[in-house]
């Protein structure tokens, strides 16, 4: 049986979170070497670590207002269109950046990054929504298992994405480097279009803009959760990171990207078994005291390599570690959160919940890019990674108030 034959055979429920999956993986690639051709390509022209921050605020706003205004959009439109949707505008950002280089000023960059990161989010809800969907409400034991896959995966492919991004600038430069991203994104957007299941996820009752905000306690306290902990990786990993590999320890765009595309790479395979972590073999799923005592061990990691620098004992055999331990950890909580919030949220308009959610984790990138620029070029690292362990301490502590 050919393996064309094999797809055809499955499930509608299977081929649309596939198509699903196969989307939200491609949006990613480009997503991850976007991030890392702007990064080191404008740390190249030799921006300031504050200054590389600042192109990635819109990028990190305008998610925050995505979330809101995209979950709304997915209960009315569907959630196939807000996702093809934002497959397209990710095609226009890439496009924007094809202009003569003399072009690429900070505001034209801060406007890509902007339609890119209303891309981003809506892929992301659509995505997530969806499987909410696709699995049986009593199922909840496969539901976390369909989630960790898609976000590990999708993690996965983030970080292939940032050594394809080093990779793309060092072989090409950066304008072929876009321009390759932008056709073959195309090429997948197409698809989508004719393949992806109409109406999925609509709302039986036509939400009101009003009901943007989400009326849970318990969505309420994950989503600050969730700020905090995605804010505690952002403030160090997004800027300070690459650029004090590059600047201190005199790494080349290869070696950047390369390190960095393998860290997301073991941080989203973890997620993708962190089901098997946290007691899925034993029938459990987790719950709000799952998310606070995953949390609590994560917290001496920031500080641990905070004190390696400050004495400066083993400063690179620590921090690369360091880096490994946290990544195993950040990826069991961030799988964990990924899970409560589908699980939560309601089956009418589910995006809502979920983009209320995304919204918050949104929200926790905007705040730790801009801090991870200001603090890198102000303090250094080592008070980047203080303010980690700070804001991780705090999703613990917010994690408690969770259903048990």
């Amino acid at each position: 049986m050919s393996l064309l034959t094999k797809l055809s055979s499955l499930p509608d429920a299977i081929k649309q979170y596939l198509i699903v999956t196969g989307n939200y993986w491609a949006f990613t690639l480009t997503d991850g070497a976007l991030r890392m051709l702007v990064v080191l390509y404008f740390h190249q022209l030799g921006y300031a670590p504050l200054e590389i921050a600042m192109l990635f605020l819109f990028y990190e706003f305008f998610g925050v207002v995505t979330n809101l205004v995209g979950g709304w959009l997915g209960a009315r439109l569907g959630l196939n269109r807000t996702m093809n949707i934002g497959l397209a505008m990710q095609v226009i950002a890439l496009a924007m950046l094809l202009v003569p280089e003399t072009y690429l000023t900070v505001i034209w960059v801060m406007m890509a990054q902007a339609l890119s990161g209303i891309a981003k989010d809506l892929n992301k809800m659509s995505a997530k929504s969806s499987i909410k969907l696709l699995v049986p409400g009593d199922a909840q034991g496969k539901l976390y298992q369909w989630v960790a896959i898609l976000t590990g995966s999708k993690n996965t492919l983030k970080g292939v994405g940032f050594f394809l991004g080093g990779a793309l600038l060092s072989a090409f430069g950066f304008q072929t480097a876009i321009m390759i991203m932008a056709i073959a994104l195309a090429l997948v957007w197409l698809m989508s279009i004719m393949l992806l299941k109409q109406d999925m996820g609509k709302a039986k009752n036509k939400p009101k803009f009003s009901q943007i905000f989400s009326k849970s306690q318990a969505i309420n306290y994950l989503s600050a959760a969730r700020m905090f902990l995605f804010g505690a990786r952002d403030v160090w990993f997004v800027i300070a990171l690459p650029v004090f590999l590059a600047s201190q320890f005199d790494w080349d765009h290869w070696y950047v990207g390369g390190f960095l595309a393998c860290w997301v790479i073991g941080y989203g395979i973890v997620q993708t078994f962190a089901p098997y972590f946290t007691g899925k073999k034993q029938g459990k799923v987790p719950n709000g005291k799952a998310a606070f005592a995953w949390a609590l061990p994560l917290v001496s990691v920031p500080l641990v390599i905070a004190a390696s620098l400050h004495f400066n004992w083993q400063v690179s055999a620590v921090l690369l570690s360091g880096l490994m331990v946290f990544a195993v950890l950040f990826a069991i909580n961030s799988s964990l959160h990924s899970y409560l919030i589908v699980s939560y949220a309601g089956d009418d308009g589910v995006s809502l919940d979920v983009g209320f959610y995304y919204m918050a984790n949104a929200m926790g990138r905007l705040i730790g890019t801009v801090l991870s620029g200001w603090l890198f070029g102000a303090y250094g690292l080592t008070v980047c990674l203080i303010v980690s362990a700070i804001f991780i301490l705090l999703a613990a502590l917010l994690a408690l108030k969770l259903p048990r």
